[in-house]
Parts: structure tokens; C-alpha cells; sequence
């Protein structure tokens, strides 16, 4: 059952395809280069031909600022968190191995914006930790991190002071409990909830780049929750971070055939998370190794 659904998720997303190149989130939408990413990650990993995921990366070259950076769209050259995605996609073609290089030079020279954290602060984190933001000249958030530092270790810069870094903060804004949210742990002494999507991104950026007594309890936590994820996201990328430490659960297949069918009463899932739940379904070990291959 799932081969059939993946199939006419694949002809949903071709049918997305824009005749300038790129993806649209939604049919009848505009171009987006976040999206755009994920569809060639989707169709590269379902081995989609050749040309068309050059026509696609082709897009996303033209799209990219002079100083490397790719933007969710020209019109928000501030809004550049897609920079991490469009490296992803680009990774593995010699053809576009410049605008690669160029986006990963962009990265390690931009961060988040920190700050000496003051003993009357009201976050239990360290703010002065760099990590990466959404946005320019805003703070470092745990989702665009862990975008960049997978982005940084398909490159082969995990070793890079910014990886290392970012390392560092993602394991600092870890709840004590387990799992990850947005962001901040503790605010005035309360200890925040953490969500499944944050935490299978953070899982999957930190893979076998920490002991995993750093990380037992996020395992658990998301472990504990997998079974009642049906929202793309979180499902997707809790599968992915599980994946990532062979902690994959036994039915995630039947997990994504329930989160696909779910668009039968919510409508059409966006492009990106619709080619999100395709490679939470194909890399069994993990995003990562599965870019490494």
C-alpha cells in the first residue's frame, strides 16, 4: 500500500512543478526555493531522472545571492534559512559544486545574534552560544541550527568551529526532561514542553556526534510519543531522528500511510512536507546517512 501512495505522492508533486523551474508549496502556488529543496531531495531519493532534478537545481542556482545565500524567496533576501536546504540539494552534482560552496562560505560566516547572559536572566540556556537564526540579524533557534549543522556534515565541515559550536548549543538547549522545543528550556524557572518535530531535527543533526547518555531521554521521549504523531512534520522528522540512532519503530510505514491519508480530510499537505514524509519513508538509517551514501 504505501509503494501506491508514495507513487501519486510523487505525481502530486510533479504535477507542483513550475514551468521556469522550481516548486510551488501548493498546486497553483508560487515559487518557493525551501520547497524547491525538499522536492529535489524527494525526487533524487525516489530516482527521479536525471535532468529534471538539474532543471530543478538550476532554479535554485539562479535564484542565489551574490554573497551565497539562498532566500525563501528575492523578494526577503533577510529570510535565508533555505541557504542549508539548497545545499542539501545541490550535494553529490559537480555541476553546481560552486553555488554549493558558496552557500556553505555563507554559512560559517553568518550566526545568530548572542548575548552575554546575565545572572538575572530569565533563560536557563546559554545565549551566548552561536547557533543559526531564520531570519538575519535575529537569534539562533534550534530548527535552523540543526538544518545547518546537517547541512555542514554532508560537506564534510563537522569538524569546522561552527559545527562544533553548533553542537554545543543544541545539546545547552536540551529540556532536562528530554526532547527539544523551539528554543529556550526554562523561562523564570518554568521548564518548557518539548515537541516532537524540534527533537527528531536535533536528533538527526547530532547523530553519532555525541555518546548517546547525552541524548537517552529525547530518545525516550520521542520513542514514548512516535505512535501518536499523524501531523507531517512532526512525524517526519521524528521518524528521521530515530532513524538516525536505529531506534526506527517497527511500523513507521503504517505511521506515514495514516499522516498521507489524513489529506483526505485536512487537504493537500505543502510540497515540503509532503517530500519530507517521502524521505522519512526511504532513509531507514537516517537523513544523513543517507545523503553520505
Amino acid at each position: 500500500m504505501l509503494n501506491e501512495i508514495l507513487d501519486s505522492v510523487m505525481a502530486e508533486l510533479n504535477r507542483r512543478m513550475l514551468p521556469e523551474g522550481g516548486l510551488a508549496d501548493h498546486a497553483g502556488g508560487d515559487y518557493r526555493s525551501d520547497t524547491t529543496a525538499w522536492a529535489i531531495l524527494a525526487f533524487k531519493a525516489f530516482g527521479k531522472d536525471a535532468g529534471v532534478l538539474q532543471h530543478l537545481q538550476a532554479r535554485l542556482a539562479a535564484e542565489q545571492l551574490n554573497d551565497g545565500r539562498v532566500c525563501i524567496s528575492q523578494k526577503y533576501p533577510d529570510v535565508f534559512w533555505p541557504t542549508s536546504l539548497a545545499i542539501l540539494a545541490w550535494h553529490g552534482s559537480t555541476q553546481y559544486a560552486d553555488s554549493q560552496k558558496r552557500a556553505i562560505d555563507f554559512l560559517l560566516h553568518i550566526s545568530g545574534m548572542p548575548w552575554e547572559k546575565k545572572p538575572d536572566s530569565p533563560f536557563a540556556h546559554d545565549t551566548s552560544i552561536k547557533g543559526w537564526p531564520w531570519i538575519e540579524n535575529t537569534y539562533s533557534w534550534v530548527e535552523p541550527t540543526a538544518l545547518a549543522l546537517i547541512a555542514l556534515r554532508t560537506s564534510g565541515f563537522e569538524k569546522h568551529p561552527r559545527a562544533i559550536e553548533a553542537i554545543t548549543m543544541l545539546i545547552d538547549r536540551q529540556i532536562p526532561e528530554g526532547g527539544w522545543n523551539y528554543g529556550n528550556i526554562k523561562v523564570f524557572g518554568t521548564e518548557l514542553h518539548s515537541m516532537p518535530g524540534p527533537t527528531g531535527i536535533a536528533l538527526q543533526a547530532i547523530s553519532g556526534l555525541v555518546s548517546r547518555d547525552k541524548i537517552e531521554k529525547s530518545l525516550i521521549y520521542l520513542k514514548t510519543n512516535v505512535e501518536k504523531l499523524y501531523t507531517p512534520f512532526a512525524l517526519g522528522w521524528s521518524l528521521l531522528g530515530l532513524s538516525a540512532w536505529n531506534e526506527r519503530p517497527a511500523d513507521s510505514q503504517a505511521l506515514i500511510v495514516s499522516s498521507l491519508d489524513r489529506q483526505k480530510r485536512y487537504g493537500p499537505y505543502a510540497t515540503s512536507l509532503l517530500s519530507l514524509l517521502v524521505l522519512a519513508s526511504i532513509c531507514e538509517n537516517g537523513l544523513l546517512n543517507h545523503l553520505m551514501i
